[in-house]
């Protein structure tokens, strides 16, 4: 019996790691390819795949008792949820850019560097470029 529950174990902690680490292992790629090479835009998809699989961890959790796993799955499928209607409604050309650039810590333009600030008013945290001389 105890053995049982050491292989569920396992069987979760190998789900969530690959989980965790498969991002990790996308950007932890050479300098050319994270500075040059523009970044895909991750499918929606992918995100309703993982929420998929979190969930069969959760019900697994669930019908063998392991509250850990419930709960882990169940939290996984939860925020997998969340950020594939996040990608779903994130289809407009110009939200993308601007996150795209707002995602930056500088950029060139004219051959001028402008570096990204961060200012706090009111509680809400905002962006903006400024030029470097």
């Amino acid at each position: 019996m105890k053995l049982k529950a050491i292989g569920y174990k396992l069987a979760a902690t190998a789900v969530i790691g690959s989980t965790i680490l498969a991002p990790t292992a996308a950007y932890s790629q050479d300098w050319f390819t994270r500075h040059v090479t523009p970044r895909r835009h991750h499918n929606s998809n992918e995100w309703r795949d993982i929420a998929a699989g979190a969930g069969a961890l959760g019900v697994l959790g669930l019908l063998t008792g392991d509250n850990t796993l419930f709960f882990a799955g169940g939290a996984g499928a939860l925020y997998s949820g969340y950020r594939y209607d996040q990608d779903r409604h994130s289809r407009d050309r110009s939200d993308r850019l601007r996150a795209e650039y707002f995602g930056r810590p500088y950029f060139y333009r004219d051959g001028v560097r402008y570096s990204r600030h961060t200012d706090w008013r009111d509680g809400q945290k905002y962006y903006y470029f400024e030029r470097d001389d």
